[in-house]
């Protein structure tokens, strides 16, 4: 018992907050905190030893993108009208129907880009609050590693968005051919820029604090 606290007392040692050493969030500058001054030094922005209510932040954008991820996925995101006769297509039955007509390569792209990173996207930062909420024993580095990868890779969720915008303004033949957006078009661009806030609002930080 003795060695566990020994050991414990050498970890919060080591940790840069409790040695009064703030970075910060303009520059980068790693500045220490006296009681005489809570400016950066190089750029005089104010310190802040974490970001302020970001986890509250995190939880309430995630909560929008959530709730907007499951009409994004049911609602039509686009419809192909063809000589006046539309054909409303989901998500999923878009994927479905470029399989169909053998261009299985885009619907990969489709499924990664549509489907997979932002329900993964979600997923990752649900996880990332639960381990700060509840202060789980993890591995604080390899759970960084995933903040990060989270936050690189949600922009190319959009890359459906922009294909379905620019299928929409090239594809205008009046009454022989159209696509026109369906409102699952919107929701979902509402989820890619809910989660990138996001993560952009998650400070990773507060996975190595729960460690202690």
């Amino acid at each position: 018992m003795e060695n566990y606290a020994r050991k414990l007392a050498m970890k919060v040692e080591k940790s840069a907050l409790t040695q009064g050493l703030i970075r910060c969030h303009d520059c980068g500058r790693l500045a220490k905190q006296t009681s005489h001054t809570n400016h950066c030094p190089l750029c005089d922005s104010r310190l802040h030893a974490r970001t302020s209510n970001s986890f509250q932040r995190t939880a309430a954008l995630l909560l929008s993108g959530v709730s907007l991820y499951i009409p994004a996925n049911i609602f039509p995101i686009m419809t192909v009208s063809q000589f006046g006769v539309g054909e409303p297509h989901t998500i999923v039955g878009g994927i479905i129907a470029l399989i169909h007509s053998d261009m299985i390569p885009i619907a990969m792209l489709v499924l990664i880009a549509s489907i997979l990173v932002p329900l993964l996207k979600l997923l990752g930062l649900g996880l990332l609050l639960l381990c700060v909420y509840y202060r789980w024993q993890v591995n604080a580095r390899l759970w960084t590693n995933m903040y990060r990868i989270i936050a690189f890779v949600g922009r190319w969720s959009m890359l459906d968005i922009f294909m379905i915008s620019i299928l929409v303004s090239l594809v205008d033949l009046g009454g022989v051919a159209q696509i026109i957006a369906g409102p699952a078009a919107t929701a979902f661009a509402a989820v890619v820029v809910l989660t990138m806030f996001a993560a952009k609002s998650f400070d990773p930080r507060l996975i190595w604090d729960s460690q202690q």
